[in-house]
């Protein structure tokens, strides 16, 4: 047998070439057990809290627990095909998510795989699941409303771009309904919307996704679902998901996004059979001492984030952004800073401007159920002090017809009317004693006493507000119909009309204005406001339609 030569010196000339002398250097260990979700590794002795590690299968954990001869992780996915034995390799990084333009308008998992069939998601940005939320000088107040279209909320119980308002309520009584119809108020405006559902049923999450398409609406929002036949590191980390892909439009666009987390007490009882099974000490019914972390570094990250002010020169491009002494003035403070700079540098040739993405702000809507209405729970408690404001939806209030079943007096905002615009706060401030003074009169009145007319005339009026308060679900109202609606029952339009008349009036109310008197409801859109000369103009529309309705009936 004979060698050829060349053949053999050119082959190890070009192995010569083309060598790297490089080592895939990775920390590798192995698991020795595993259950539920949860795998229990030896050999990661560098490992990280947080840390995103690799299965020998392709599954993904995150690191929990840092014990002394093992780490406890999180299975992000099915467990069933990961076994004792099997290999674990460090990653070097913490979980992240694909975020950016391209999300909007999909379904997707934790994890940001699409699960709407609709092919692969291409975006070139992932940002982390986890972040810190802005201390104080990175926020400014909220001042800026998030209209919901619901009439009782948006006029006694405002939501502010920015705020955190909690949706508290026993199963069915509407809770999932209040946050869809404030993601389909949002169409046509400059919000994009995430829905999170956590613990759901599949089909329940793809009516609502039906829903949300049929409105328009999915093409300004993201969809992330951790069924409630996915583990419970999925449904986990899912609002931390949700959360991240909104931040990407807040943080490095300046846009304005709404969150809804649908419903904590899920992710809550899916990280206490976490901790269970990572054997973490139990507290307060068997959940780990640390739950209200989990919330609390959650809902600190919705903010209204403060305008970031920089002074360039006079006829500098748009896109500038560089300050010309080197300075960016960070929150509402830095306005008069900016300006006293651009005085020294010359005012006639230096301006203050704006950074464009900065001022953005997450909206966040947490929902929590409750059981038997006990609000004074351990996970409700928790929640309603990190929020700034919880809307309750009542029972007995949804089963005798009132829809939305908001319970005006343990509903609050702590924003109030801060986050209201002027013809609404205007309008609003009587009606919340009105309905207040029908709930104390209601109790007197079932005892059957006489009532004087005074008495009688608080408790027709309280009977129509509250009629006129319902609302049909997916409906949501314009600011400026429902300032003409609250107006004409704070106004007594409505006390004398049978109760079954008051929507029926309410209906061709807005249809008679939208057809003769358009200028007003274009007033109310654009400005805000209610001026003495507008209100004078709604009293007469009101007025004359009121004759010509109950000259008809």
């Amino acid at each position: 047998m004979k060698f050829k030569v060349d053949e053999i010196s050119s082959v190890l000339q070009e192995e010569i070439k083309n060598y790297r002398s490089e080592v895939d250097v990775a920390e590798v260990g192995r698991v020795i057990a595993v259950g539920d979700g949860i795998a229990r590794v030896y050999g990661l002795r560098n490992a990280f809290a947080s840390e995103l590690v690799e299965f020998s299968n392709g599954q993904f954990g995150q690191v929990l627990n840092l014990e002394e001869n093992s780490v406890g992780t999180a299975i992000l996915g099915d467990y069933l095909g990961i076994k004792e034995g099997d290999e674990v390799r460090r990653t070097g990084r913490l979980l992240s998510v694909p975020v950016g333009e391209a999300m909007i308008g999909r379904v997707v998992d934790p994890l940001g795989r699409p699960l709407d069939g609709r092919g692969a998601i291409e975006t070139p940005h992932t940002s982390p699941l986890e972040i810190i939320a802005p201390g104080i000088a990175g926020r400014q107040p909220v001042t800026q409303p998030m209209q919901t279209g619901i009439k009782a909320i948006d006029s006694m119980i405002p939501v502010g771009r920015g705020q955190r308002e909690l949706i508290i309520g026993d199963r069915k009584t509407g809770k999932t309904a209040v946050a869809i119809d404030a993601i389909i108020n949002q169409k046509g405006g400059d919000m994009v919307c995430v829905y999170v559902a956590i613990g759901q049923k599949e089909s329940t999450v793809a009516s609502l996704v039906e829903v949300l398409r049929e409105r328009g609406a999915m093409d300004y929002t993201i969809v992330v679902v951790a069924s409630s036949s996915v583990p419970a590191p999925l449904q986990f980390i899912a609002p931390y998901a949700g959360c991240a892909m909104a931040e990407y439009f807040t943080y490095r666009q300046g846009g304005h996004t709404l969150c809804v987390y649908d419903d904590l007490s899920k992710q809550a009882a899916a990280y206490r059979q976490m901790s269970l099974l990572l054997r973490r000490p139990p507290g307060r019914e068997a959940y780990p001492g640390d739950v209200f972390y989990i919330h609390s570094r959650l809902l600190e990250r919705a903010c209204k984030l403060a305008e970031r002010r920089f002074v360039v020169k006079k006829g500098a491009p748009a896109d500038a952004k560089d300050g010309v002494d080197g300075k960016v003035y960070v929150g509402a403070p830095g306005v008069d800073e900016a300006k006293e700079a651009a005085e020294k540098l010359g005012a006639s040739d230096h301006e203050v401007r704006v950074d464009p993405t900065s001022g953005g702000s997450l909206t966040a809507l947490p929902i929590i159920e409750t059981l038997e209405g006990e609000v004074s729970a351990y996970i409700p408690t928790n929640v309603i002090s990190i929020t700034d404001g919880q809307i309750y939806l009542e029972p007995n209030l949804f089963f005798a017809g009132v829809r939305p079943a908001v319970n005006v007096g343990i509903s609050v905002s702590r924003v109030g009317g801060n986050a209201q615009k002027k013809a609404m706060k205007k309008i609003s401030g009587s009606l919340r004693l009105d309905l207040a003074a029908f709930r104390e009169l209601e109790a007197f009145a079932q005892l059957g006493t006489d009532l004087d007319d005074v008495t009688q005339r608080q408790l027709d009026r309280g009977r129509r507000m509250v009629e006129l308060l319902k609302q049909p679900q997916f409906q949501p109202y314009k600011l400026s119909e429902q300032v003409v609606s609250i107006y004409a029952g704070t106004q007594g339009f409505l006390d004398d009309l049978p109760l079954d008349q008051v929507l029926v009036f309410e209906k061709a109310l807005h249809a008679h204005i939208h057809n003769e008197f358009p200028e007003i409801f274009e007033t109310l859109d654009t400005t805000g406001q209610m001026d003495d000369d507008l209100r004078k103009k709604v009293e007469d529309v009101l007025g004359n339609f009121k004759k010509s309705f109950v000259a008809k009936r």
